[in-house]
C-alpha cells in the first residue's frame, strides 16, 4: 500500500479531519447545501421547442419555476447569480425576468460569463458568499438561447488580429474554433473515429433508456414555450416537458456513417454525430446553510464542498476534466474509487474519450443518464445543467443508485456530497479542464501551421487588394467628378460669353438706330424752320 494511500486512509479515520469521504458525509450547521435542483427540457436550438421562445422568455419561466418550486418565500434569497455566454444585454434581461417572475427588487442579482462552465461559476459564486457569511441563501441559475443568440461558427482568426497576437502561437490558438481542438485532441492523443463514435453512441442509448424510463422527470420542470404561427404571425404557447435532442436508435454503425464535420483539420474524425449538439434551455439551483434549511424545513438534496479551475493549452481546451478532477479530489482527500458517479462534459467525443482514459475511470460511473452529445449543450447553461445535470441529473442519479459522492466535469463540474469542480470554458483557457502531465504535442505540426498561415496571408492579401480596388475606385470617381466640374465651367464660361457678345450687337445696333433717328428729327425740324421764313 502506497504512503498516499496510507494518508487518505488515515484521513478518513482521525476524528476532526477536514479531508476524505468520512469528512464529506460528516455534516454541519455552516455546511452549503443544495435544497433545490431543477431544469428546462434541453431542445434543439432552431428547430426545436423554444425555437420561437425569446431568452427573456426562457429566463422569466426558470425563474418563475424556481420561486413556484424553492418553498421559500423569494424575499428571503438574498443574492442571484445568473451564468449565460451569448444572451445580449445579459444583466438587463436577468434583472427584468426575475422582477418580472415576482422576485423583489430587494433581491440583487448579477450576470457570469465564463463560457460553458458560466452556470458553474454562478453555483460555485453563490456557494462561496454563504461560506463567507455574506449571505445565507442564494440562488444559482444558468440558461442560454442558442437559437436567439447563437451564429454560425466564426473564426476569429481570419479577422485581422493585432500584432501583438500574431507574436503569440498561444493566442492564436485561443481564436480557432471548437472543431479545430476536437480534431487536434484527436491527433495529439491518438484517439480514434472508432472510439469517439463508441462513446457518442453510448451516450444516446443511455440518455434514450433514461428518458423512456422517465428518470429525467423528476429533474425537468415543464416549460411554457412559445409557438409563431408563419401564415397569421400571431404567437401562442405550449407547454414542453421532454428533451428533444435525443436521437433513438442510434448504434455506433449508424455514427460511423455520418461525414466528417471538419475535414480540413487534424484526421477529420468530428462528425454531428458525436459532438454535442446546440442546445436551448435553462437551470436554476438554491443554495444555503444547513441550519437555514433545517430551521425552514427544507429536503436537502446534496451538499456543496468546492470548486477546482485550472487552464491549459486553448488548442486541446476540451481535456480540462482530466485535470480539474484529480484537483478536486486532492483538494478533498478522496481517490477516484470514493467517488460514485462522474459527470464529464461530452462536448466532443475525442476530449471525452480521453478524458476517461487519461482518468481510468469505469465507464460504467461516467454519465450514466447520458450527456451533452445525447441530451445538448447549451453552453452556459451546460455548465449548470451539466451543474444541474450534474446537480439535478447527476444527483438525481445518486438518489437512485443510493450513491454519496459525484464529481462532474464538463466544461464545467460537480458532485453530490459536495465535490463540486468545474472544469474548462471551452473556449479560451479552460476552466477547470486541464490537460495531462503528457501534452505530445501542444503546437500545430509544421505542415498544419504552414498551412494555416498561408490561408491567414491569402485571406490578407485578399482584404488588402480590395482595400487597394477601393482606393482606385475613389480616385476614378474624384477624377470624373473634376472633369465633370470642369466642363460645366467652360460649358457656362461659353454661355456667358455668347451672351455677351448677342447683348453688345444688339446694344450696338439700337444705338446705331438711335443715332439715325436722331439725325432725321434734326434734319425735319431744320427743313420746318426754313419752310417757315
Amino acid at each position: 500500500m502506497s504512503v498516499d494511500r496510507v494518508k487518505q486512509v488515515v484521513s478518513h479515520l482521525v476524528p476532526g479531519s477536514t479531508k476524505g469521504r468520512a469528512a464529506l458525509l460528516r455534516n454541519s450547521p455552516d455546511d452549503v447545501v443544495i435544497t433545490m435542483a431543477i431544469r428546462s427540457p434541453l431542445c434543439k436550438a432552431k428547430k426545436g421547442a423554444f425555437k420561437d421562445t425569446k431568452s427573456d422568455e426562457m429566463l422569466y419561466e426558470i425563474f418563475k419555476q424556481a420561486v413556484a418550486r424553492s418553498t421559500i418565500d423569494p424575499a428571503l434569497i438574498q443574492d442571484i447569480s445568473v451564468g449565460t455566454v451569448l444572451t445580449a444585454g445579459a444583466p438587463y434581461q436577468a434583472r427584468y425576468a426575475a422582477l418580472a417572475a415576482g422576485i423583489p427588487e430587494t433581491v440583487p442579482l448579477q450576470t457570469i460569463n465564463r463560457w460553458c462552465s458560466s452556470g458553474l461559476m454562478a453555483v460555485t459564486d453563490i456557494s462561496n458568499k454563504i461560506r463567507a457569511g455574506q449571505i445565507e441563501i442564494g440562488l444559482a441559475v444558468g440558461f442560454e438561447s442558442m437559437t436567439d443568440r447563437f451564429a454560425p461558427p466564426l473564426l476569429v482568426y481570419t479577422m485581422a488580429l493585432s500584432d501583438v497576437i500574431k507574436a503569440s502561437q498561444a493566442a492564436q490558438d485561443a481564436s480557432m474554433p471548437m472543431g479545430w481542438t476536437s480534431e487536434n485532441v484527436a491527433a495529439d492523443f491518438d484517439i480514434s473515429r472508432n472510439e469517439m463514435d463508441e462513446l457518442a453512441a453510448l451516450s444516446y442509448q443511455r440518455a434514450e433508456k433514461a428518458q423512456k424510463e422517465g428518470i429525467f422527470d423528476a429533474e425537468i420542470v415543464p416549460f411554457t414555450a412559445y409557438v409563431n404561427d408563419p401564415a397569421t404571425g400571431q404567437r401562442t404557447t405550449k407547454v414542453v416537458t421532454k428533451d428533444d435532442g435525443i436521437r433513438y436508435g442510434t448504434t455506433k454503425e449508424n455514427l460511423m456513417k455520418i461525414r466528417p464535420a471538419f475535414p480540413q483539420w487534424g484526421r477529420g474524425q468530428t462528425t454531428g454525430g458525436n459532438a454535442s449538439q446546440i442546445t436551448d434551455g435553462a437551470a436554476a439551483v438554491l443554495l444555503m446553510t444547513r441550519r437555514k434549511a433545517e430551521q425552514l424545513g427544507l429536503k436537502i438534496l446534496a451538499k456543496h464542498v468546492t470548486t477546482s479551475v485550472c487552464g491549459l493549452a486553448p488548442r486541446i481546451m476540451g481535456i480540462g476534466p482530466s485535470i480539474a478532477i484529480p484537483m478536486v479530489l486532492e483538494a478533498t482527500g478522496l481517490s477516484k474509487d470514493d467517488v460514485d458517479l462522474f459527470e464529464i462534459n461530452e462536448a466532443f467525443a475525442s476530449m471525452y474519450v480521453y478524458c476517461v482514459k487519461k482518468l481510468g475511470l469505469d465507464i460504467n460511473k461516467v454519465n450514466v443518464h447520458g450527456g451533452a452529445i445525447a441530451l445538448g449543450h447549451p453552453l452556459d447553461k451546460s455548465s449548470i445543467i451539466l451543474a444541474l445535470d450534474v446537480i439535478a441529473t447527476g444527483l438525481n442519479a445518486l438518489a437512485r443508485r443510493k450513491g454519496k459522492v459525484s464529481p462532474s466535469d464538463a466544461a464545467d463540474g460537480r458532485q453530490r456530497v459536495g465535490l463540486k469542480f468545474v472544469s474548462p470554458d471551452p473556449r479560451y483557457i479552460d476552466q477547470l479542464a486541464a490537460s495531462s502531465p503528457y501534452f505530445l504535442s501542444l503546437t500545430p505540426s509544421p505542415d498544419r501551421r504552414r498551412d494555416r498561415d498561408r490561408e491567414v496571408d491569402r485571406k490578407r492579401d485578399d482584404r488588402q487588394r480590395y482595400r487597394d480596388d477601393e482606393r482606385e475606385r475613389d480616385k476614378d470617381r474624384d477624377r470624373y467628378r473634376e472633369r465633370r466640374r470642369d466642363d460645366d465651367y467652360d460649358s457656362s464660361r461659353r454661355d456667358r460669353d455668347r451672351d455677351y457678345d448677342s447683348s453688345s450687337r444688339r446694344d450696338r445696333d439700337r444705338d446705331r438706330d438711335r443715332r439715325r433717328d436722331r439725325s432725321a428729327d434734326k434734319y425735319e425740324s431744320s427743313s420746318r424752320r426754313k419752310d417757315r421764313y
